[in-house]
């Protein structure tokens, strides 16, 4: 990734191989993962079967840009392996952070819902083209 020296890397095959899956390193550090999977059973019918984007990064590496570095080369990958597929976020409204992550992804709201008592996000960032 340009200008930064951070490395993504796939999870070992423990116990099975994960793909999606990524490490974020910085350093030789792992600094926060990143995980696009099948939203299979997800609460919100409009994601239901999409690929989901998760992320979770150490604190103290918040609001650095390595999360949005990383998601878009996460994205990037995703894009390259199923061309034409849609991926969606889900965040808390209150989490302004993500929110501004979300946007800058790419993401535009689908719709908001209330869940694990708070009011949930739900974005879509339409396929690649």
């Amino acid at each position: 990734m340009v200008g930064r020296k951070v490395q993504r890397r796939e999870l070992p095959e423990v116990p099975e191989r994960w793909p999606g899956s990524f490490v974020v390193e910085l350093d030789e550090a792992m600094i926060g993962q990143i995980l696009l999977r099948r939203a299979a059973g997800h609460r919100r019918p409009a994601a239901v079967g999409k690929a989901d984007l998760g992320y979770l990064f150490l604190p103290k590496f918040w609001g650095r840009g390595y999360a949005a570095e990383a998601c878009a080369a996460a994205l990037d990958w995703f894009d390259g392996v199923l061309p034409g597929e849609p991926v969606m976020l889900t965040t808390q409204s209150a989490n302004v952070g993500s929110m501004h992550l979300a946007a800058k992804l790419g993401f535009a709201e689908v719709e908001r819902f209330q869940a694990w008592d708070a009011e949930q996000w739900l974005g879509l960032r339409p396929p690649a083209t």
